[in-house]
């Protein structure tokens, strides 16, 4: 298996999947954005997006899905939720949120706020966005109310593609308005072993 993977992006999610199941894999850093820097990328992958994941003849450039790939794939793991269990719905909701609803509108933030040159910036997209991405998480807030981890009483994918997403918030100060639940849910994920072997991993 290998992951092009660039720091802090998306492709930590599966990076920190990679980590927590313990698998063997190659990892690419590449400097951000990899179809500008990374010779051959677009090769690889024609969106020129992070990630990408390659193992055998599977590609996947979809950082939740790999995600969802590698519980399924090189299970079975207490990261996946089975078909039969009652939570299973629950969980694939969660997985697919997470960017779909949470990470989309953190990009934009990221791209008025950081990508584009200073003239380009828009404060009123950055602004509108944020709000956007703060709403949506009023979910997360309501579902981690008693409730230690999202779903099936456990630390599952769910959880990594979610939390990745309030750890993005992080980088871009969204995290300054986080309610208390997100505060502390974040604040475990970011103590588990393989986030931080992940992270490190990022820098070498």
């Amino acid at each position: 298996m290998k992951l092009y993977h660039c720091p802090d992006a998306r492709s930590l999610r599966p990076l920190w999947a990679l980590e927590e199941m313990k698998l063997e894999y190659d990892l690419i850093n590449m400097p951000f954005p990899p179809r500008a820097s990374y010779p051959g990328y677009l090769d690889l992958n024609p969106m020129g997006t992070v990630p990408t994941f390659i193992d055998g003849d599977t590609t996947i450039t979809e950082s939740s899905g790999i995600c969802h790939y590698l519980a399924e794939k090189y299970g079975p793991t207490e990261l996946g939720v089975s078909v039969d269990d009652p939570a299973y719905g629950e969980y694939l909701n969660w997985m697919y949120r997470s960017d779909a609803t949470l990470t989309f509108p953190q990009t934009l933030v990221l791209r008025y706020t950081v990508l584009e040159p200073e003239e380009r910036r828009v404060p009123q997209v950055v602004e509108d966005y944020s709000i956007w991405y703060l709403s949506r998480l009023k979910a997360v807030e309501a579902a981690l109310e008693d409730r230690e981890f999202l779903v099936a009483d456990r630390f599952t994918m769910a959880d990594i593609a979610v939390g990745y997403a309030l750890f993005l918030g992080t980088t871009l100060g969204l995290d300054a308005r986080y309610k208390p639940n997100c505060v502390r849910y974040l604040d475990s994920l970011m103590q588990r072993e393989a986030f931080k072997r992940a992270r490190e991993k990022q820098s070498d």
